[in-house]
């Protein structure tokens, strides 16, 4: 395949994929609120606080479900969370008004630079498509994702952009 043709069809995978770019910005302004079975932890801006048994944590549209969360804060921000579960359950409603889904068995986002690792039989599933894996890691400041690179294989489905404008065979006559 030549380079270009290569280039092409790598940037329209990566724009159909369904990503967590897309989620609801003004959620980053939420509050967070976290329910647990358990917390231990220190609240003094600097620290990193465990929720364990049947966690919750919702911000705005974002809903994620676990069994243990952990929360590192630096100046009074969050700056690390690290979810466990079999699975975490993540769901979150995107800037168009859609709603992205995903489940692994842990998920990782480092807020300083600014990356979601979803480990372990994840799935992302949106309108446009899905995407799973053993590992993906994505960048939701630039939009760069990779998959796969352990040996395993990394599946993906890309739905039409409109799904009624393809036409039936018997449609065509």
């Amino acid at each position: 395949m030549n380079p270009s043709l290569r280039a092409s069809l790598i940037a329209m995978i990566a724009l159909s994929i369904p990503a967590l770019a897309w989620a609801k910005s003004s959620d980053r302004n939420q509050p967070i609120y976290l329910d647990s079975n358990n917390q231990e932890g220190v609240m003094d801006g600097n620290s990193t606080n465990v929720w364990t048994g049947n966690v919750t944590l919702k911000q705005g549209t974002l809903d994620i479900a676990a069994q243990r969360a952990e929360l590192t804060q630096r100046d009074g921000d969050p700056s690390k969370a690290v979810f466990t579960g079999s699975p975490v359950k993540l769901r979150q409603q995107q800037d168009d008004g859609t709603w992205m889904d995903a489940t692994a068995n842990r998920i990782e986002y480092d807020l300083s630079t600014e990356t979601i690792t979803l480990i372990g039989n994840y799935t992302v599933k949106s309108p446009r498509g899905s995407n799973s894996g053993q590992r993906m890691v994505y960048n939701t400041k630039t939009g760069n994702m990779q998959s796969g690179g352990d040996g395993t294989r990394v599946k993906t489905v890309i739905q039409p952009k409109s799904a009624g404008a393809a036409k039936k065979p018997e449609d065509t006559k």
